[in-house]
């Protein structure tokens, strides 16, 4: 009789749930790398969109500093423009009118604390004549010593000397006072044009 032969059996069905297990690893892997793969990519973008976003903004800033900056300086100009004039004015007529109307109590202001000392030396009072009426009535008329009045053309209408019987003398010179704030206020103007000229070329 003949012999029988044992084969041994490989069910398929296990191979192809081994196949379908192994399958789904593998999707399950490249759906995961995809993932990364996306999420990579749509940080990068992200990124790049901020950075895109923060140069804009730093050009936007950039330009509008820049315009702020032009507008300051052309206000500034403005302003300057029309305050030369009235400055000018001011030094020029405001300033000798107040310094005209000052003299007189300046000379008294500074021959009051000297007053008993000079009660018996004579003072002289050298001034321009266009004061001679205003320091006569002002100055001379009140004071509680001799005091004279001598005319002096070379003088400013804004300067007087005082000479004291003991041979010194005083100085008012409201006129160099005027001329250094004239000097002052044409010297800032001066300065500000140079700037102003540097900054437009």
């Amino acid at each position: 009789m003949p012999r029988r032969v044992q084969l041994e059996v490989f069910e398929l069905t296990d191979m192809t749930d081994q196949r379908v297990e192994l399958g789904q690893a593998e999707l399950e892997e490249t759906r995961l790398a995809s993932y990364e793969q996306g999420y990579s990519a749509g940080w990068d973008d992200a990124v790049a969109a901020q950075d895109k976003e923060i140069a804009r903004l730093r050009a936007d800033l950039g330009r509008n500093l820049e315009d702020m900056s032009f507008t300051f300086h052309e206000a500034h100009s403005h302003v300057l423009r029309t305050l030369e004039p009235l400055l000018h004015d001011m030094v020029n007529k405001v300033l000798p009118a107040i310094a005209r109307q000052s003299l007189a109590p300046m000379i008294l202001e500074h021959l009051r604390p000297i007053a008993r000392e000079l009660s018996d030396l004579p003072i002289t009072l050298l001034a321009n004549p266009v004061n001679r009426e205003v320091l006569e009535r002002l100055v001379i008329a009140d004071a509680p010593f001799p005091l004279t009045f001598k005319e002096e053309e070379s003088l400013g209408e804004g300067q007087v000397y005082l000479k004291f019987g003991t041979g010194d003398e005083t100085r008012i010179d409201l006129d160099g006072v005027i001329g250094a704030i004239s000097s002052a206020v044409s010297g800032f103007f001066h300065i500000e044009k140079q700037q102003e000229e540097r900054r437009h070329g």
